[in-house]
């Protein structure tokens, strides 16, 4: 029996993409924006509770992105500073939307848990998550931030801090304001839990 064997290139690692990218080659950033469209859009989608903006905060994320690329010191860390450039675009977005909805030029949209939630999630994590996402509009925006951050997905505070750009007793502050704002704003059943 013979067997073809295609021989692949070897893939490119994202520090030789950067270097590539930097020097202007738009397949490396094409190449970059495949490998990491979906960790934005993921992040940006939870972050935002919709996707009315997601197209334009992924997009806008990527052009900062590109358009910054040469301060990008270590080209491995691509998707964690891009994380970041993301979540501060989030946070701008949020705010932007709080302040159009203020002078009545936008109407905020619900939340929709179950677009965020998976069907296959255990009752215990579906109550949980139903009842931060009806809270998180009301939250400040790097409350709201901070707090998808360490309790949706899940990152330790270091995490959240290298995201956010925020010291760790800052997102810790902002942690614990966002946890006691909730626990005041969730109706008594959902604090029985």
């Amino acid at each position: 029996m013979v067997h073809n064997v295609i021989k692949l290139p070897p893939r490119a690692s994202d520090a030789e993409l950067v270097d590539s990218a930097v020097r202007g080659d738009e397949t490396a950033q094409a190449e970059l924006y495949r490998r990491y469209v979906r960790m934005a859009a993921a992040t940006s989608y939870r972050l935002l509770g919709s996707d009315s903006d997601l197209e334009d905060v992924v997009q806008d994320s990527f052009v900062a992105a590109f358009a910054t690329l040469d301060r990008l010191n270590d080209g491995k860390a691509f998707g964690s500073w891009l994380g970041r450039i993301v979540t501060r675009t989030c946070i701008d977005t949020i705010r932007r939307r709080r302040m159009l909805a203020r002078l009545g030029i936008l109407r905020l949209q619900p939340i929709h848990v179950e677009t965020l939630v998976a069907t296959s999630a255990p009752p215990d994590v579906v109550a949980e998550l139903t009842a931060v996402y009806r809270v998180l509009q009301s939250l400040p925006a790097a409350q709201r931030v901070v707090l998808v951050l360490r309790r949706v997905e899940q990152l330790t505070i270091a995490e959240v801090s290298d995201r956010t750009g925020w010291s760790p007793a800052t997102v810790k502050r902002k942690l614990a304001r966002a946890e006691r704002r909730m626990r005041l704003l969730r109706t008594p059943e959902e604090n029985q839990r």
